[in-house]
């Protein structure tokens, strides 16, 4: 019923840009958090919203039982009792992207995958602003798609699409979506990988024949779903689609995108991030000029293989931002021998993937909560030693290095054992790689 609020699980970035945007359309919200503060209620109680900390579970199913709609915050594990007790009492579980789709009109793009889609979100927005477009980078970064809409200058949303965001949608449908790649992860959150593979997949579940479906077809799961893609559906990857052939990027009408040696890093995972662009943005509307001036000037983000430093032959990379197995083995394919650094909180993978696909590997420092998994993973295998701190990684990872070896911290797990993000996590690596050079030029 329209006259039922609409409950907001969790009062982070996300939820607030919810509430806020609810309120500001004159909607009626409710609001909770599982680890309420001082500062929640203060935020609610400014726009008059009903703030219930945390509730127990007679509090929450009274609160469902009288809600129209609910959002829950990204992230929030699908174990969590909110999504049972609403499915029995039949209230519907929605995104943000639900919101934005009754409220505005301007088109969305959106790209997801397991990886790079924070890369190709970035490097799609940059090529859309260079064809003239006024666009704007939302959604899995700190702006929310439901507080951009404020801004009536945007003419177009690039929409980052985490899983925790596409799961709960039920009418989004994306003028172009654009899916990279798929594999375990966030299995923290998702109660099974099917799941997690049917969230990713609802990015092109609700399109139409207008609508373009880009899918990067060397993954056999991405390859799968964009068979039964409603909208027009264009493959990266293949010689069929936008594709890399004779030192060349090549589009899927034939024309010659840029030479490979023109990408500012030429990584087997950077050469399909710049096709995946590259398709996603022409299909918005972006040109050819701005695709070859964007991504032959592209500075990548930091903490994704990353230099920080180089010694006697030996190199030292941040890919801090690496959180799963497959990231690590995107990354380290890039190498002929590597000394990792891997390890954290694992977010119940399976960590033994490193050790059967990535033959780069020549040693290992297995650091963090996640040290015996990543021990375990090698045993036999490489020689592995471990770490109780970032400062004893890299003295440990650099002693065993040679020349011509590569250091990389590529985790394949969650910083938070020792961190608050993947992003202190690298700082502290390049930190600790200048110290210990400098004590070592002593």
């Amino acid at each position: 019923m329209p006259d039922r609020p609409i409950v907001v699980a969790g009062l982070g970035v996300h939820g607030r840009a919810v509430v806020a945007a609810l309120t500001a359309r004159g909607l009626q919200a409710v609001a909770f958090d599982d680890r309420p503060t001082q500062d929640h209620e203060v935020f609610a109680s400014n726009l008059g919203v009903r703030f219930l900390g945390a509730p127990d579970g007679s509090a929450l199913r009274e609160l469902l039982a009288g809600a129209s709609e609910v959002v829950p915050t990204p992230g929030l594990p699908e174990r969590h009792p909110l999504f049972a007790l609403a499915a029995s009492l039949g209230v519907p579980v929605i995104s943000e992207l639900d919101l934005a789709a009754r409220w505005d009109q301007r088109p969305v793009v959106a790209i997801t995958g397991t990886n790079g889609k924070t890369t190709v979100t970035m490097m799609v927005t940059a090529i859309l602003e260079a064809s003239g477009i006024a666009a704007a980078a939302v959604g899995n970064t700190e702006l929310p798609l439901v507080a951009a809409l404020d801004d009536a200058k945007t003419q177009l949303f690039v929409f980052e699409a985490s899983s925790f965001r596409l799961g709960h949608s039920q009418h989004f449908a994306p003028a172009v979506g654009t899916w990279l790649n798929f594999a375990a992860d966030h299995l923290d959150v998702h109660v099974s990988l099917d799941r997690y593979e049917e969230a990713k997949g609802r990015i092109w579940a609700q399109q139409g024949p207008a609508d373009v479906a880009i899918g990067v077809v060397t993954d056999p799961v991405v390859a799968r779903h964009l068979l039964s893609a409603p909208g027009r559906r264009v493959e990266v990857g293949s010689l069929a689609g936008y594709h890399e052939a004779n030192g060349q990027l090549w589009g899927d009408d034939g024309v010659a995108l840029l030479a490979t040696k023109e990408l500012t890093r030429s990584l087997p995972h950077d050469v399909l991030n710049a096709l995946a662009a590259a398709a996603t943005a022409r299909a918005s509307g972006g040109t050819l000029a701005a695709v070859r001036s964007v991504l032959t000037g592209w500075q990548h983000l930091p903490h994704r293989v990353q230099l920080v430093a180089e010694r006697d032959g030996v190199q030292f990379y941040d890919d801090s931002k690496a959180t799963t197995p497959h990231a690590v083995i995107a990354a380290a394919s890039g190498f002929s021998s590597i000394v990792l650094i891997a390890g954290g909180r694992n977010k119940g993978l399976d960590l033994g993937e490193l050790a059967q696909a990535v033959t780069s590997i020549r040693a290992v420092v297995a650091i963090g909560e996640a040290a015996a998994e990543v021990e375990a993973a090698f045993a036999g295998l490489r020689p592995v030693v471990v770490a109780n701190s970032m400062d004893e990684a890299v003295a440990r990872a650099a002693g065993l290095a040679k020349r011509g070896d590569t250091v990389l911290l590529s985790p394949g797990t969650a910083s938070f054992d020792w961190y608050r993000s993947y992003g202190e996590r690298g700082d502290d690596f390049a930190r600790a790689v200048k110290q210990w050079l400098a004590e070592e030029s002593q």
